[in-house]
């Protein structure tokens, strides 16, 4: 059974979704009271975009056993795509306290938080995100987000600058690195960043606007 799972996963990781179907069917039939064929199956699902079904298989599978971290996650990431971000914050932290434990149930979480307005409370996840996976370009970013919303900027300028070593063309982090030296009343530094990310993006509308008004300060003194 655990060969039907194992290879249905592997079709999935290739996009064969058809294959994968019949292995997780199988794996059910085989064993109908093992949550993981269930789990797996509602995972295919949400990957083609037949979500509904999907919410019916991890449910089905939370049935055989509310201890079954990964059917939260499969929730969750649901909600998610839906924009419903406190449904969604709720089953991501069902998969925590069952005892998911990486980097990507951790960063959802976050980001559910981040999109509920609630930057502390969103903060640790992050953080803890970017322990699991230092090299996470977007959690090192949004990491950087929270911190300035919270005003901890030179913290946030730190992840910035992370972001940026790992993902030279990332025109986001540099327009933030603009905002957070203009924040620090560096105009000069702010202006380069600025220029950067327009030179990456030139229709970064954002950083546009940051880099007239700066031109605009520096004009004045």
């Amino acid at each position: 059974m655990e060969n039907k799972n194992t290879l249905g996963i592997q079709y999935m990781r290739d996009g064969n979704y058809e294959e994968a179907v019949k292995c997780f069917h199988e794996a059910i039939e085989e064993n109908p009271n093992d949550p993981v064929g269930y789990i797996n199956f509602g995972n295919v699902l949400a990957a083609v975009g037949e979500e509904e079904k999907a919410i019916r298989f991890f449910e089905k599978a939370l049935a055989l056993d509310e201890q079954a971290a990964t059917a939260y996650y499969g929730l969750g990431s649901i909600y998610y795509n839906r924009q419903q971000f406190a449904k969604a914050k709720d089953m991501f932290e069902q998969a925590v306290q069952k005892g998911l434990n990486d980097s990507d149930v951790f960063f959802m979480l976050g980001m559910s938080l981040m999109f509920l307005e609630q930057p502390r409370l969103a903060l640790p996840y992050l953080q803890r995100t970017v322990e699991l996976n230092t090299r996470d370009v977007e959690a090192l970013f949004q990491l950087g987000l929270c911190l300035a919303q919270l005003e901890f900027v030179d913290e946030a300028i730190g992840y910035f600058e992370r972001t940026i070593a790992l993902d030279e063309q990332h025109a986001d982090a540099c327009y933030n690195l603009g905002v957070a030296y203009a924040y620090k009343d560096e105009v000069q530094t702010a202006l380069e960043w600025f220029t950067k990310a327009l030179s990456i993006q030139p229709d970064h509308l954002l950083a546009g606007h940051g880099k007239k008004l700066i031109e605009k300060v520096l004009g004045q003194r």
